[in-house]
């Protein structure tokens, strides 16, 4: 019988992350035969692994199209607010060979084996970067919609909406600055680099290779404007209502002169 070929011999892989909601409930989903608990990892039929993290990405490894069905519906119950479009970041494993791990100009991830702890490595860029993608398009539609308002208000010096539009953007904006900022630590680096310090240079790797810091340091300051113009936005509306009610009390006023006026002037005349 012939041996089986080594871990560092495997055949190339597809890893898929895909993002499927808000937030996943990994409470009750504990194997006994799973390799991490915090993110949940477990293998999946004889070579696939899956990897569940709590912030609704799921990365599948190894896994054909049917496999991958299969995990998704079976996690699908415990997602939290799923989307109706999903963000996926996918990449191939290749074994490196008698060469250092990397990342091939072609986006090929070549590592050492294909041990659970390297592919947790991976899974945690992946999934991050899905989420990324998520929360930079949420932003983008944001800043189209705000967009067309500040260039009314530069030209006119307004709004060009009413009041209650102008409060839906605001709902908006703040509604997408709390997801984004609540959903992910991108800066926090995987748990098994804690047991496993020869994996950094690995990890350091794939966060270069996906442009994680830079893609969250741009996103924190686009959601810094974006919360500037909601406070700019309510302060403007608050200003307007002010405005209104000088206006109501001058017209009260001056209502009220003209009233005693016209009764000064009766009861001359009378």
């Amino acid at each position: 019988m012939a041996a089986s070929p080594p871990e560092s011999a495997f055949p190339p892989l597809t890893a898929r992350a895909v993002l499927l909601g808000e937030r996943i409930d990994t409470v009750g989903l504990e194997r006994r035969d799973a390799v991490s608990t915090t993110p949940l990892a477990f293998g999946v039929g004889e070579q696939g692994f899956a990897v569940v993290f709590r912030y609704g990405v799921v990365v599948l490894i190894g896994l054909d199209p049917l496999a991958e069905d299969e995990v998704l519906r079976g996690i699908g119950p415990r997602v939290v607010s799923p989307f109706a479009l999903r963000e996926e970041e996918t990449a191939r494993l290749a074994p490196a060979g008698d060469r250092e791990e990397r990342v091939e100009p072609d986006g090929a991830i070549c590592i050492a084996d294909r041990s659970p702890q390297r592919l947790l490595v991976v899974a945690d860029a992946l999934a991050k970067s899905a989420a990324l993608a998520d929360d930079e398009r949420q932003v983008a539609q944001v800043f189209d919609t705000i967009e067309p308002w500040a260039r009314e208000l530069a030209r006119r010096g307004r709004g060009p909406a009413g009041r209650r539009a102008m409060i839906r953007l605001i709902g908006a904006a703040l509604l997408v600055e709390h997801r984004v900022s609540g959903r992910v630590a991108v800066s926090d680096k995987p748990d098994i680099l804690w047991d496993r310090p020869d994996l950094e240079r690995l990890y350091a790797r794939l966060e270069t290779e996906y442009e994680l810091d830079e893609r969250a340091e741009v996103l924190n300051r686009k959601l810094g404007l974006i919360g500037q113009t909601a406070r700019l936005m309510t302060d403007l509306i608050d200003t307007e209502r002010s405005l209104r009610l000088e206006w109501a009390i001058v017209v009260l006023i001056v209502a009220e002169i003209g009233l005693t006026l016209y009764q000064m002037a009766s009861g001359v005349a009378g």
